[in-house]
């Protein structure tokens, strides 16, 4: 499975310039994505869709891994347009993985774990969410949450999902895959949020040190 990292938003909110450049204990977040989707056994070839915002994350995907990575330059219109753009762009017919570059804890065992579930879901796409509770309890406030299955529970978008590259002009019928790893509910809008990343990842590999 192919994975493509959509990097064309500036960042704003953050206000620290290009947000996948933005070094997070020394690395940029891009790096984060892109490292731990090369150590996924069951991820292809990776691919970053960057715009006119981000000529920046272009430059050091390109320099940073030589060819390793491929950059796909998009108008830098829309995220859907844009994502379509580059799904064509790579020429990608089958199942391939959207993340977005500002989710600095994934691992490539959470990401294992979404495709395996993929592969039995029955479904040509899924999506993958976080229940808000998960967001609450590290002090995060989505922009959008969605109803799940009419029982009541909030979702919150990750920004991680999968989809077949042969219709990607159509809309999809997908599964809704949620998720209580706080990996996938921390992504990188504030300047809290990244203190609140960095802490968490210090205490990770503290707590792998010791065991």
């Amino acid at each position: 499975m192919d994975a493509i990292i959509m990097a064309g938003g500036f960042g704003s909110r953050l206000g620290m310039g290009e947000k996948p450049c933005v070094e997070l204990l020394g690395k940029p977040l891009i790096s984060y994505v892109i490292d731990a989707l090369q150590k996924t056994e069951n991820i292809g070839d990776i691919y970053v869709a960057v715009s006119p915002a981000t000529p920046k994350t272009a430059s050091y995907v390109e320099e940073e891994y030589d060819g390793k990575v491929q950059v796909i330059p998009t108008g830098g219109g829309n995220y859907v347009g844009d994502m379509v753009y580059a799904v064509k762009a790579a020429c990608i017919s089958d199942p391939l993985m959207v993340l977005m570059s500002d989710l600095p804890l994934l691992t490539p065992e959470l990401l294992e774990k979404v495709i395996a579930e993929y592969k039995v879901c029955g479904k040509p796409a899924m999506s993958i969410f976080s229940p808000i509770s998960v967001c609450k309890s590290l002090g995060i406030r989505p922009d959008t949450v969605f109803n799940w299955g009419g029982e009541g529970k909030l979702i919150v978008p990750s920004g991680v999902n999968i989809l077949d590259g042969k219709d990607v002009d159509h809309e999809q019928d997908y599964v809704s895959l949620v998720m209580d790893d706080v990996e996938f509910a921390l992504n990188i809008n504030t300047a809290d949020d990244l203190k609140r990343c960095k802490e968490m990842i210090l205490e990770r590999d503290a707590n792998s040190i010791k065991n």
